[in-house]
């Protein structure tokens, strides 16, 4: 016994609903898709900075941030001290990474400088290139009144 549908085909809007939904999800990938960079997952208070940064491939971030009693320091996600993170970096250059490998040194406003310069002076003498990173600055506006003539 065969089956017949007695119902008329009308293809309509119903064949076009599968379309909208791909434009729609490759609408949200491309909007959302920047913001999912990652990250070292260790919030701080970035200095501001004046200059941008391309965009690297591969690299490695150390986050330097506050903490009681002592500050805290990060390789990627995990916690370390500066003893684990010489370690760290030793395996990592015995396990063949690029001699240009990039370490992004992330530092809160509250770390002393002489931490951050202590961390950056090791992370070099590992062999590996560093660059600081900081926030976009806040741009200036223009002044409502005229700045004023010398005469």
């Amino acid at each position: 016994m065969k089956l017949v549908s007695t119902l008329p085909e009308r293809p309509g809007f119903l064949h076009a609903v599968p379309v909208f939904d791909l434009f729609a999800l490759l609408l949200l990938f491309f909007l959302l898709g920047p913001s999912m960079v990652l990250q070292s997952g260790v919030s701080v208070e970035l200095p501001p900075s004046r200059f941008q940064m391309e965009r690297y491939r591969d690299v490695l971030v150390v986050t330097l941030g506050p903490g009681e009693p002592e500050l805290r320091m990060h390789l990627g996600r995990d916690a370390v001290t500066e003893e684990q993170l010489a370690t760290r970096l030793d395996d990592l250059r015995k396990e063949g990474a690029a001699a240009k490998t990039i370490v992004l040194v992330r530092t809160d406003t509250g770390t002393p400088v002489g931490l951050e310069r202590k961390v950056t002076e090791l992370i070099l003498s590992k062999g590996f290139r560093v660059a600081l990173v900081g926030r976009a600055e806040a741009k200036e506006e223009a002044p409502d009144e005229p700045l004023p003539e010398n005469r």
